[in-house]
């Protein structure tokens, strides 16, 4: 079997999706994409195919992934490590496909028999995340992630610690103790700011703050993880098992967050799991992205003791114009209960993508972060 083709596909809201032919029909598909950056990343992952994939056995998986990521004298980054991780995926579910088998039962089989998964509440700019959260709480989720704040200063007065302790408040009243609500602080603050909301909202028991400063002060972790006794979130912006190493040693982590479309896919996550699991840090992959994305997070988590609970972009605030079941031959693959998803059960990722509706819907897709501005000019963290 050789790989022989190979189509990539701008599609609403923000993503791009990788679709891989073998000259025996059987094809795979991935999600390789930086969001905001999918034109880039495109430009990579054709690179990768043009000099080291096409005519290739597309079974040798780890071959093609030490290749990809050695063939280069300049290595890692959001970049070439997101167009790795969309390959990767698709090489995946080409050999789940081969064998007729979930890429989990190839992985050592599963530890479990569904997937625990969180909602999104609020938007950017946390609004209306009290109704928000209990509305997902009727609909069947018991766990919740809301941002913690819109931008942030340097240093802050105290109304801007008091409204998100508030809003966190209004959250728990909301939907009792029993519900897990996650707080992001998206690398909005500075350490002086950090410290001071993980305080405010340490009395409502968050699930874990995620990203209480920027990856480039993550030195800082270990001070503040000493203050609180909240778990901390970060690594959705660490893209290798040598990205996280730091990380890990220092200490400060209780979950570590990688992409499976950002951290070099299914070959590379397993093994920054491993690495995790043996710092006795629990891993709860970022996935707001597409259905791709998605089920290969779930065949990561089928098979990893140390997994706690799963992203997803159901009713993202980000999906306005296709959302994460839109592109599905069968929705029900994901099919959400009582705050989990089952195991996909179909070779590959178990899931069957409607091509006819991403040829339909792809097209140049010019989504971009915002760019906040403080009130003198200066840009904001988003």
């Amino acid at each position: 079997m050789e790989i022989v083709d190979y189509e990539l596909f701008q599609v609403p809201p923000r993503w791009l999706f990788l679709k891989v032919e073998t000259d025996t029909g059987l094809v795979g598909w991935g999600e390789p994409v930086v969001e905001g950056r999918a034109r880039t990343v495109e430009t990579a992952v054709e690179e990768l195919f043009d000099t080291y994939l096409l005519g290739e056995d597309p079974t040798r998986i780890e071959d093609h992934w030490q290749t990809m990521y050695r063939g280069g004298f300049y290595r890692g980054g959001p970049v070439l490590m997101s167009a790795i991780a969309g390959v990767d995926q698709a090489l995946w579910d080409i050999k789940g496909k081969q064998f007729g088998a979930p890429v989990y039962d190839l992985l050592g089989g599963p530890v479990r028999d569904a997937v625990r998964v969180y909602q999104w509440v609020g938007g950017d700019r946390p609004e209306g995340v009290a109704a928000a959260a209990a509305e997902k709480v009727d609909a069947g989720f018991d766990a919740l992630k809301m941002n913690a704040t819109a931008e942030l200063d340097r240093l802050n007065s105290p109304a801007a610690v008091d409204a998100a302790a508030e809003r966190l408040a209004a959250v728990r009243e909301a939907v009792g103790p029993e519900v897990d609500v996650a707080v992001d602080f998206h690398g909005r603050a500075s350490k002086t700011m950090a410290k001071r909301l993980i305080a405010a909202l340490e009395p409502y028991d968050p699930y874990f703050v995620e990203e209480p400063v920027l990856p480039e002060h993550d030195d800082e972790l270990p001070a503040l993880a000493a203050r609180t006794t909240v778990p901390i979130a970060t690594g959705e912006r660490r893209y290798s098992r040598w990205d996280v190493r730091d990380l890990l040693e220092r200490g400060g982590v209780d979950v570590l967050q990688p992409d499976l479309s950002h951290a070099g896919g299914i070959t590379e996550v397993r093994k920054i799991a491993a690495s995790a699991a043996a710092h006795d840090v629990s891993l709860a992959p970022h996935c707001p992205l597409g259905p791709i994305a998605l089920a290969a997070c779930l065949q990561v988590d089928a098979c990893t003791h140390n997994a706690v609970i799963q992203e997803q972009s159901l009713d993202i605030h980000y999906n306005e114009t296709s959302d994460v079941l839109d592109y599905l031959a069968d929705p029900d693959v994901f099919a959400y209960d009582d705050g989990t998803v089952p195991l996909p059960t179909g070779p590959g990722l178990g899931i069957e993508i409607d091509e006819s509706v991403v040829r339909e819907r792809a097209g140049d897709v010019d989504w971009h972060n915002p760019v906040w501005r403080h009130d003198d000019g200066r840009v904001a963290e988003w």
